[in-house]
């Protein structure tokens, strides 16, 4: 694995901070508190810490199972996991990235991962859902690119070179370049889970 904290720390120190509060000029009958708002109507909310921390770990060892045939989370004592979990939970990068680090790495003679771990979502289609084995690496040895990804599984999110662009292809909110090594993104993009999660969005207009 390339050895780039800045890319890791910067990734795992993201936050989008979010509190509402009424406009000054509404008229309240005693003073309203900020509110932090779960949007329940567009996500599941976990019943507890268990059941996230079992749907976590469920994750990684099927990005394992792609990345490297479970050998690495197998390997990894019950102690690992929970340092894994913990890690996450606490808010702890360098807790976590001890575990996590053995699931970015791969033996030296070969490129990258077997298969890639992404998802893609996107919501004006009919497959809202995209995910399907993709390896990082060619038959010819070239690696892959994002832009090689989004054109096996989704070639309507390229912009043709004489057209339009109609889309923006966003991991972490970053819109990375499709020239970037599919392996790269998996090592140094991947969220906790392992899995790269690629959202694809009408391009503003405004």
């Amino acid at each position: 694995m390339t050895d780039d904290k800045d890319v890791l720390r910067d990734v795992w120190f993201g936050r989008i901070p979010t509190c509402f509060t009424l406009y000054q000029d509404e008229i309240t009958e005693r003073e309203a508190e900020p509110y932090y708002s779960f949007p329940e109507k567009d996500l599941l909310h976990c019943p507890s810490k268990d059941a996230i921390e079992a749907h976590f770990m469920s994750c990684v060892k099927e990005a394992d199972a792609l990345k490297h045939k479970s050998q690495v989370i197998n390997e990894m004592q019950k102690k690992d996991h929970k340092q894994l979990w913990m890690g996450l939970q606490n808010d702890r990068f360098d807790q976590f990235w001890a575990i996590n680090r053995k699931l970015m790495e791969y033996p030296a003679e070969e490129n990258g991962f077997r298969y890639i771990p992404f998802r893609i979502y996107q919501t004006t289609t009919e497959r809202p859902f995209i995910q399907k084995l993709f390896r990082p690496v060619a038959a010819d040895g070239q690696l892959h690119t994002l832009g090689d990804l989004l054109k096996d599984t989704c070639p309507s999110a390229i912009t043709p070179e004489d057209g339009e662009k109609k889309n923006q292809v966003l991991i972490h909110g970053i819109e990375p370049m499709l020239e970037t090594p599919l392996q790269w993104l998996s090592e140094h993009l991947s969220y906790p889970d392992n899995f790269l999660h690629i959202s694809i969005i009408p391009q503003p207009t405004d």
